[in-house]
Parts: C-alpha cells; structure tokens; sequence
C-alpha cells in the first residue's frame, strides 16, 4: 500500500511541475509577442522570472494576466480572419452560389435578354456546379 501512496505522490508532483513549466513558458511567450512592452521592461520581466519564478509568475499573472488574455483574443480573431479570407480565395466560386446564378439568370430571361433555351442552359450549369 505504501508503493502506491508513493507512486500518487511523485504522479502529483510531477503534474505541479508540469504545469509551472507550462505556465512559464505562457508567460515568456506572452512578454516577447506584447507590443506595448519595450525592450528594458521585457528583459525586467525576464530576469524577474529566471531569479524569482514563482514570484513573478504569480506577479505577471496578477498584474498582466487580462491583458495576456486579450491579446490572446486578437490573434485569434486575426487568425481566424485570415483563415476565412484563405477559405473564400480558394473557393473559386467567387462569391456566388448556384441560387443567385440562377436568381441573375431569371432576372435576364424576365427582361428578355436571353430565351427560355439559353435560360435552362444556365440553370443546369449553376445546378451541376
């Protein structure tokens, strides 16, 4: 029983380093990809972090960690912007589906631009597409 207690022990402790190592590297990350920092103040946060790292870890948190979290919304808004913008770039619809081709076709054969042939034709090419 002992040899279990003991193994619980060591599978906590090692989850707690885990997870600061984990949170130390959020955070040097965090400081090296904030804009608003300048040069010095990033090099204080990281001697901060090398000589007292659970003190500043738990200091950054308190001080910075809204920030951390917006920052972290805005590129993820901005990565999902591009990844949206990539989506429809590579479509090759060009924006337009098989209802509005079809919408546009109507609208020609209603004013007499093409015949009803030319209109069917249209209709099943948007259709197959």
């Amino acid at each position: 029983m002992n040899s279990l207690w003991d193994f619980l022990v060591w599978l906590f402790w090692i989850y707690i380093a885990i997870a600061c190592i984990w949170i130390f590297i959020t955070i040097f990350i965090d400081i090296f990809r904030d804009k608003s920092l300048n040069g010095w103040a990033k090099a204080g946060w990281v001697i901060f972090l090398v000589f007292l790292p659970f003190l500043a870890a738990l200091v950054y948190l308190i001080a910075r960690g809204g920030s951390m979290a917006e920052r972290r919304a805005g590129e993820m808004r901005q990565m999902q912007a591009a990844n949206d913008e990539y989506i429809r770039s590579v479509a090759g619809s060009g924006g337009t589906s098989a209802a509005s081709e079809i919408a546009s076709a109507k609208q020609l054969l209603d004013s007499g631009a093409i015949s009803q042939a030319e209109y069917d034709q249209l209709k099943a090419k948007a259709l197959s597409s």
